[in-house]
């Protein structure tokens, strides 16, 4: 792994965990003091960053990207295109079984379980569920706007009813698919994403005060 790609991996983790809050600054000395980079290759996973929508130019230094509630209703409109589009090639295929595999990820969270493992298996749970649809298209169309929610949801994993909600409607799409009933999974699949944008941009807009109180920068636009 070359230098520019450990930091930039380093960074996007450091970003979409919440480590490094929507609106902070960053500065390329901090950035290669903390990894011990070359100015160069700070600059080129900055790049990298920028085009995925998490950093952006701040006069002459950088800050982490706010995160945007008018951005979050479009990713929802994207994200029912493309799921449902690839569900409906899962649900097509004569071989269904590796739902399965996917149905174990989520039976692997418990009581027990860090909200950073529930917020993994949210994730994989839709970007797993187009990879079975074998194209690779909109498997990476559906990882990428996964990517963009990222930092939302780590805030949404906080309220136990929702999680256990999206748990529930994960495995009602799952029984669907393994049913081969498009139009079942494909309106499940539906109802899930844009309820789950209702509530994700309801809560995040009724507690900007409070995420502004911890240095967190929420927008509308």
């Amino acid at each position: 792994m070359s230098q520019m790609q450990s930091v930039e991996k380093q960074l996007r983790h450091m970003i979409l965990g919440l480590e490094i809050g929507p609106g902070e600054k960053l500065t390329e000395r901090w950035i290669e003091n903390r990894f011990g980079a070359s100015r160069t290759p700070v600059r080129a996973a900055l790049l990298r960053l920028e085009t995925e929508g998490l950093v952006s130019r701040d006069g002459r230094g950088w800050s982490v990207s706010p995160i945007n509630l008018a951005e979050l209703e479009q990713i929802a409109v994207y994200r029912e295109a493309v799921e449902v589009a690839a569900l409906r090639l899962t649900c097509a295929l004569a071989d269904r079984s590796a739902v399965d595999v996917i149905e174990a990820m989520l039976e692997s969270c418990d009581n027990d379980t860090p909200r950073e493992e529930w917020h993994r298996v949210g994730m994989d749970f839709h970007i797993e569920l187009a990879r079975l649809s074998a194209n690779e298209f909109l498997f990476r169309a559906v990882r990428d706007s996964m990517t963009r929610l990222s930092r939302a949801r780590w805030l949404e994993v906080r309220d136990e009813a929702a999680l256990a909600r999206a748990w529930a409607e994960h495995r009602a799409i799952l029984a669907a698919v393994r049913l081969g009933d498009a139009e079942e999974a494909a309106r499940l699949l539906t109802s899930h994403i844009v309820g789950s944008r209702d509530r994700l941009v309801t809560s995040l807009a009724n507690d900007r005060r409070g995420l502004r109180a911890r240095g967190f920068a929420v927008v509308a636009a």
